[in-house]
């Protein structure tokens, strides 16, 4: 351990490429499982060696090909492929390009095109839609089916390939490897398309040094352990980055989740220590749990359990696994840890998970800053705030109000190149080298910083009061019955503004009630449950909408600006 600013720091081997993860892993591990993943009945291990056995030779087959320079991009539901595709195309001068796999077609074509791809990775669901757009998309060399058994002009089977390039790597083909040492680590290599909230998505350029930053300055403040469950979609930062890379180079095990119907079966099956979630899974987790207990008459005797375990946890005695034993089998009875990011944490969701002794750290983070900028840390923890930053970054809020928030600002080592082909937008949010994230908060005296909301989402009230709609959606959500809101302005007859929400209800919830409660007792019971906030934040209206909120691929609610 070492200290930085008053701040334990995890010793962790030095790296300056990617490609030293790799090596680094093989020297002290070749043997040890690096993935399990389950494809149909059958469950594979993979070791260390293997892996990189199999990287160095795809990335052959691609450098006789002529493509390992180009842009590289991937679509696909989360597989061994597309792990083996992703460190293939990080490790060689060429760019990575993740797509996501619920856009819409229209979609996956200008992302595509718009960011040059010369090759396309595919999970089989997709074989009609690339022979069909063929056409659509000249610019693209090779389609490289996962499951394709044969070759067909441009589409490709992966197994063949890595077939061809094991005979290169093993007859000693090099262009690929000595391309892995020359490639530029300030230059861009992974190339990630946002899907913000407000529906225009960007190219993000990250580069080599940035991605070594996150992985090697994240694993200083926050700690991994052997065995990880991994769930979320590999085309988003958070998990591609803070999750598989981090897991690399921690040389821990990484089991692919099944399918997110599967994530509890697999978490009894594969007794992960640690994983990485959004606060969704979380609060999914907890309802159920809760409700199971109510349902049985357990409740109380878990709140009797809580005391007792707070009583001896002052004299130094942590009895949590004993006491809440079945709660933990329910997660596999290993899990250690959780690391959650992508959204704001509810306290009484992790305080629910700190009660029971699995370690809950969130933090907060932009895809443009590949993407983390704050952990909380494993002795440090304050479920309210989003932690304290990486140690090679500076972050300062600027322009802050009268409550001490303002945007927050980052700097330093992980942060993007810029937009692809986009210099416009990229002057309006990099400015003297600090990226203006669109985030409100603060930081407190121990330097761990507060979320408050979005600038956009920022509502000024008639005297001249700030309202972060985000911070009275979380009051909203403890009415039991409501499944999503969305808090925002409104002008009444006499001009006035007023805080409104739009709520979707929860079948289930008002199912049990017997009907379903009119405006009026929503608005009742929404006032009850922001009653801890000011007046003027306590929403004066309710309205409630048939269907969800339309939402981006991360399972964000699509905001509306004028």
């Amino acid at each position: 351990m070492s200290r930085k600013k008053g701040i334990t720091l995890n010793d962790v081997v030095r790296i300056e490429r990617l490609q030293d993860i790799l090596d680094q892993a093989v020297a002290a591990c070749p043997d040890h499982t690096a993935y399990i993943y389950r494809k149909g009945k059958e469950k594979y291990t993979v070791s260390y060696r293997q892996f990189y056995d199999e990287v160095r030779a795809l990335g052959s087959a691609l450098a006789e090909l002529g493509v390992d320079e180009g842009h590289i991009a991937c679509i696909g539901d989360n597989s061994y492929n597309w792990i083996r595709a992703f460190l293939t195309g990080l490790l060689s001068r060429g760019v990575f390009v993740p797509v996501d796999k619920q856009l819409p077609e229209g979609d996956i074509i200008n992302v595509l095109t718009h960011s040059e791809s010369q090759v396309v990775f595919y999970a089989k669901k997709f074989e009609d839609f690339f022979h069909q757009k063929e056409g659509e998309l000249p610019g693209v060399k090779f389609f490289i089916g996962f499951d394709r058994e044969e070759d067909e002009g441009k589409f490709l089977s992966l197994k063949k390939l890595l077939d061809r390039g094991m005979e290169l790597f093993r007859s000693g083909y090099t262009v690929y490897t000595k391309n892995m040492k020359t490639s530029d680590p300030m230059a861009l290599k992974l190339l990630l398309y946002t899907s913000g909230t407000t529906g225009k998505s960007k190219g993000v350029m990250l580069t080599e040094d940035n991605l070594v930053g996150v992985v090697y300055y994240g694993l200083q403040v926050s700690t991994i352990y052997t065995t990880g469950l991994s769930v979320l979609p590999y085309h988003h930062s958070y998990e591609a980055v803070t999750d598989l890379l981090v897991s690399l180079h921690h040389h821990s095990t990484l089991v692919i989740n099944e399918s997110l119907a599967a994530v509890l079966k697999n978490l009894q099956e594969y007794h992960p220590d640690y994983i990485y979630l959004v606060p969704a899974f979380l609060e999914v987790f907890y309802k159920k749990i809760r409700a199971g207990m109510e349902e049985q008459g357990k409740w109380e005797t878990f709140q009797k359990g809580k005391k007792i375990s707070r009583a001896l946890l002052k004299i130094g005695i942590d009895a949590r696994r004993k006491l809440f034993k079945q709660v933990h089998e329910i997660f596999g009875g290993k899990l250690i840890k959780i690391v959650v990011g992508g959204a704001p944490l509810r306290p009484d969701v992790a305080d629910f998970f700190d009660t029971i002794g699995i370690t809950v750290c969130n933090g907060y983070g932009i895809t443009e800053c590949s993407p983390l900028v704050s952990v909380n840390l494993d002795y440090f923890c304050d479920f309210r705030t989003v932690g304290v930053k990486l140690p090679c970054i500076d972050v300062r809020i600027d322009r802050p109000g009268e409550d001490g928030n303002g945007e927050i600002c980052v700097k330093g080592k992980t942060v993007m190149l810029g937009y692809y082909k986009d210099p416009e937008e990229t002057a309006k949010v990099i400015v003297d080298g600090w990226f203006h994230t669109g985030d409100l908060g603060n930081i407190n005296q121990y330097q761990q910083i507060s979320i408050t909301g979005r600038i956009k989402n920022l509502i000024v009230m008639d005297n001249g009061k700030n309202v972060y709609p985000e911070e009275i959606e979380d009051y909203v959500m403890n009415v039991p019955y409501v499944q999503e809101n969305v808090v925002s302005a409104y002008k009444d007859e006499s001009g006035k503004t007023g805080i409104g929400v739009e709520v979707f209800l929860n079948a289930d919830k008002v199912k049990e009630l017997g009907q379903a409660p009119g405006e009026e007792q929503i608005l009742a019971d929404v006032r009850t449950a922001t009653e801890a906030l000011p007046s003027y934040k306590r929403p004066t209206r309710v309205t409630v909408r048939d269907t969800e909120f339309p939402k981006n691929s991360s399972n964000k609610i699509l905001r509306k600006y004028n």
